[in-house]
C-alpha cells in the first residue's frame, strides 16, 4: 500500500458496497481549536478521506489544515490504530470502531 498520502491524486468515487462505518477521529493536540475544543470526533464513513471531510463539513475552519484541492495538506499526515498505529492514505478503507489520528508535522531548528 502506498503510504505516502500527498502523492494520492483525487480519491476514488468508488461507492460503499456496505453501511459507512462509524470512525473516531483524534485531533492532534496542537489542532483542537479547529473543532471547538474537541479532541476526538466521531464521524461516518467508507475510507479515511470520507471521513475526513466529514470532519471538515463539520467544522469547516479545519479545512484548511487537512485538504488542498482534494489531496492532503503536506501539514499533516494520517493513520489508524489497529493494535499498532499505521500510516494511510485517503483511499484506505474503515472499519467501524477505526481511530484515525490526525498527526500534526512539526519541525524547526
Amino acid at each position: 500500500m502506498d503510504t505516502d498520502v500527498r502523492s494520492q491524486g483525487q480519491p476514488n468515487q468508488i461507492a460503499c458496497q456496505r453501511n459507512p462505518s462509524a470512525v473516531k477521529i483524534n485531533v492532534h493536540y496542537f489542532l483542537p481549536h479547529l473543532t471547538h475544543d474537541q479532541e476526538v470526533i466521531e464521524v461516518h464513513g467508507c475510507t479515511a478521506g470520507e471521513c475526513l471531510r466529514q470532519l471538515a463539513v463539520k467544522f469547516p475552519e479545519a479545512k484548511e489544515w487537512l485538504f488542498k484541492d482534494d489531496t492532503l495538506t503536506n501539514l499533516i499526515d494520517i493513520y489508524i490504530k489497529k493494535g499498532d498505529f499505521l500510516p494511510i492514505d485517503i483511499n484506505s478503507p474503515v472499519e467501524d470502531g477505526d481511530e484515525i489520528y490526525i498527526v500534526m508535522m512539526i519541525s524547526g531548528g
